[in-house]
């Protein structure tokens, strides 16, 4: 009887990560839906509110589009993903899928020095670190970089109000600040 081996999660995403040195925060999603997998853009799905509450919380100067987002470096923003497999949804995911996250986050951190990840979504956080966090600022941090999780931005996160992911959104631009 053969078995069909496991796939080992890809060495790289789908969309490549928006990245650079001294950012005030990288936001973290979870993985490339497939949506924005074809767009070639994070967050690219027209009913996710990512880009409209990076905007609405202050941490951009006007509303930018999925694919300009390269152009959010210039604000001090930065976005990556905790896995980099594309799946129709995040229920998709294995755990195999994190199994580089934590490393690759830590490079992140140690090398770029952003001030901040924020991740979108619990789901995010927990994929990376193995534990479940509450909303809101993290006890963990890697190397210098403090650590938020953000409720998230997904249209199947509907559930959770405008009001009450914007309130999170402005918390996290307000730590960033200073």
């Amino acid at each position: 009887m053969s078995r069909t081996p496991k796939s080992k999660p890809p060495d790289a995403s789908a969309i490549p990560d928006v990245l650079a040195a001294d950012l005030r925060v990288v936001f973290c999603g979870i993985n490339p839906g497939r949506v924005s997998a074809a767009a070639g853009a994070h967050f690219a799905n027209p009913r996710n509110d990512f880009w409209r509450l990076l905007h609405a919380a202050g941490f951009t100067s006007r509303l930018y589009t999925p694919d300009e987002q390269r152009e959010v470096l210039a604000e001090g923003i930065g976005i990556t993903n905790a896995a980099l497999r594309t799946t129709p949804g995040s229920g998709d995911l294995r755990s195999a899928d994190f199994v580089e996250s934590e490393a690759r986050l830590e490079r992140v951190a140690r090398e770029l020095r952003p001030g901040w990840i924020g991740f979108v979504g619990k789901e995010a956080y927990r994929g990376a670190f193995r534990e479940r966090p509450a909303l809101g600022v993290q006890q963990r941090t890697l190397a210098t970089t403090r650590l938020f999780v953000l409720p998230s931005t997904s249209p199947a996160n509907a559930a959770v109000p405008w009001d009450e992911r914007l309130h999170w959104f402005r918390e996290l631009a307000e730590l960033s600040k200073g």
